[in-house]
């Protein structure tokens, strides 16, 4: 079975084990998802089935859309709800001074992720050694904050929504308008992904491939038998030459090509649409 549709995750169960019930409902075992969403997170999640796991690498998938709700006081070396430790009582806010902390995210952004994160350190997973009780230290990493606003303020609860360029970590966000606050400490007690790029729930309607991919449509002009056999394609039957990733519309299939340097190669030879 091919196909590529957006799944929604509950809360509290693996991105891994998720993709299992999703194995099987369709009965298949060659499935991927693209994009972890934590076990404490929910939302939405783009599966693809058989060979459409090789596509998400070309898709739409920027920028992101979460909610999330901070919960000023909450100490949790998780930065949610899994590892409270204990909880602050602290004085209300004005809601001015919350929003003016939260739209002073927007724009280029540099951070320290989570230590329970799946950044690699010297090929372990940082949650792995956080877990065992390791000191390490991340480096700071970049995130663009395109957008960011609050939604609601009922003390100690702050709920927002950002759109963020991907491989953003929500719950670092939630820990930097609580410093800004003058908060010690603050964990999330809820987060949703609304979507990925162009990708929203819609009850795992498939998806249009062709609709669906980040790279321009290029026309091959030779003999429709080089595509259909996977023969090499000469870059004078091309009609754009420019290098880069392109792909092709063979009917019921697509292809995808890179033009390097003049040369001509298949990234992926038919994928099949349905």
């Amino acid at each position: 079975m091919n196909r590529l549709f957006v799944a929604y995750k509950p809360s509290w169960i693996g991105s891994n084990q998720y993709l299992n019930k999703i194995k099987r409902k369709y009965g298949t075992k060659k499935a991927g998802f693209s994009g972890t969403l934590d076990p404490f997170a929910k939302g939405v999640l783009l599966i693809g089935l058989g060979s459409h796991t090789k596509l998400f690498r070309f898709l739409n998938k920027t920028p992101k859309k979460y909610r999330a709700t901070l919960w000023l006081g909450a100490k949790s070396d998780s930065l949610d709800t899994e590892m409270i430790e204990s909880v602050d009582i602290l004085n209300e806010f004005s809601e001015d001074e919350v929003q003016k902390c939260v739209k002073a995210l927007e724009g280029e952004l540099e951070y320290e992720p989570p230590i329970f994160s799946a950044k690699r350190i010297n090929g372990k997973r940082a949650y792995d050694l956080a877990r065992a009780g390791k000191e390490f230290k991340l480096n700071k990493i970049n995130s663009t904050i395109y957008e960011i606003k609050l939604i609601h303020y009922c003390h100690p609860f702050i709920s927002f929504e950002a759109t963020v360029s991907e491989g953003t970590y929500i719950r670092s966000l939630g820990r930097i308008i609580a410093h800004s606050l003058g908060v010690k400490d603050g964990s999330l007690s809820a987060l949703e992904r609304l979507n990925e790029g162009m990708f929203e729930y819609e009850n795992e309607k498939a998806l249009d491939i062709k609709k669906s991919l980040n790279i321009p449509q290029n026309y091959y002009n030779g003999d429709i038998d080089n595509l259909k056999y996977g023969r090499v394609l000469a870059i004078e039957d091309i009609s754009i030459k420019d290098s880069g990733y392109y792909w092709f519309d063979n009917g019921d299939n697509i292809s995808i090509i890179n033009i390097q340097e003049e040369k001509v190669t298949y990234e992926l030879g038919r994928i099949y649409t349905c």
